[in-house]
């Protein structure tokens, strides 16, 4: 018993390293010469990068922010090699796996405990749990996206279509720790977007053009671009 519980804390710990990997940061200022949290949102992510540097800078964040989720999770199948780890329980260490890994993404060690807000990291964490339930979210999220260019509506909408998947899906659904951890993701999705959703109300949120080429100038959000010194043309 007390060998399992070292063992499970000892894997809540990786999770929560591993999801402190700044990925964003450390491009950025390896690659950029930028600290990503000065510039845009402020926010050390996918959608920031994106924004400030542009989709070649953004592609390995995003890439980064959900292996490092995937992995979290994925180890923790190493416990159902302990006889008193059964179904139930490997699935509600793999959802603390889940939630240490979003932690460390937001808080991360590494970075001075301000990180980003976490849905690549939990992309990546909640594929490893059920990879269906994680295509469909992404599936709502690139089609909100397309349609109305928004990441945080996307993100929000795809996390609110979270626990309805979950309950519909027969393999997650009879898992009352699942379901009520959809529900919780959703509401956390909510809340770390509130200043998106204001900016959303307000009319001010930026819009993203995924597909749309373009020349990528480092400016802080509600600051005229043309003013910014600081302009970065995306390396070649």
């Amino acid at each position: 018993m007390i060998l399992t519980i070292y063992t499970a804390t000892t894997m809540m710990i990786i999770a929560y390293l591993l999801g402190s990997i700044p990925s964003a940061v450390w491009i950025g200022k390896k690659y950029y010469g930028v600290d990503i949290r000065e510039h845009g949102s402020k926010n050390a992510g996918t959608t920031n990068m994106l924004r400030v540097l542009g989709r070649r800078a953004a592609a390995p964040v995003f890439a980064l922010d959900f292996l490092k989720g995937f992995v979290a999770v994925t180890i923790i199948e190493l416990m159902q090699y302990d006889d008193l780890i059964g179904a139930n329980d490997l699935i509600n260490l793999k959802i603390g796996a889940v939630f240490a890994a979003v932690l460390g993404h937001i808080f991360p060690i590494f970075a001075g405990f301000r990180g980003g807000k976490g849905v690549a990291t939990l992309v990546g964490a909640v594929t490893g749990i059920y990879p269906p339930v994680a295509l469909l979210c992404f599936g709502v999220w690139l089609v909100v996206l397309m349609i109305f260019h928004y990441v945080s509506l996307a993100s929000i909408v795809a996390g609110c279509c979270f626990p309805a998947f979950t309950l519909i899906s027969p393999k997650v659904n009879g898992s009352i720790p699942f379901v009520v951890f959809s529900f919780i993701i959703a509401i956390l999705l909510i809340y770390t977007h509130r200043k998106n959703i204001e900016r959303l109300k307000a009319g001010t949120e930026s819009k993203i053009y995924v597909w749309k080429p373009r020349h990528v100038t480092i400016h802080d959000e509600g600051k005229d671009p043309g003013k910014d010194s600081g302009a970065k043309e995306e390396p070649k």
